[in-house]
């Protein structure tokens, strides 16, 4: 049976790639298969190894305020304490949703000024 095999091996490779083609198509239609079904059948876990790599842990928040709450003085406090900003700009900080009041900082310190925060009445968010 191997040299059976070995002798049809060596008759296709002496064919033309148009005629290795149009062999493949003749297979597909006698076997009513489709070569290209394995071929993505392969490649489809090649994706999933991909995806399932590891991704880098983020080193640097952003600190966000999405609504300074009911105590809108003690947080305009807590933003002064975070910041060196003064009291007006601080106001316009804490009364504008989506401002920054950290950026850059350290996962440590994000979630301290999160806490800190929060505990005023703000709802925060890390980004």
């Amino acid at each position: 049976m191997s040299e059976k095999l070995d002798k049809l091996v060596e008759e296709l490779s002496t064919l033309s790639v148009l005629d290795a083609a149009e062999l493949v198509k003749k297979l597909e239609e006698k076997w009513g298969v489709s070569a290209a079904a394995p071929v993505a059948m392969a490649a489809m876990p090649a994706g999933a190894a991909a995806a399932a790599e590891p991704v880098e842990e983020k080193t640097e928040f952003d600190v966000v305020i999405k609504d300074a709450g009911a105590k809108k003085i003690d947080v305009i406090k807590v933003i002064r304490q975070l910041t060196s900003l003064g009291l007006g700009e601080a106001k316009t900080m804490a009364e504008t949703a989506g401002s920054k009041v950290l950026t850059g900082v350290g996962k440590e310190a994000a979630n301290d000024a999160k806490k800190k925060l929060e505990e005023a009445g703000a709802t925060v968010v890390l980004e």
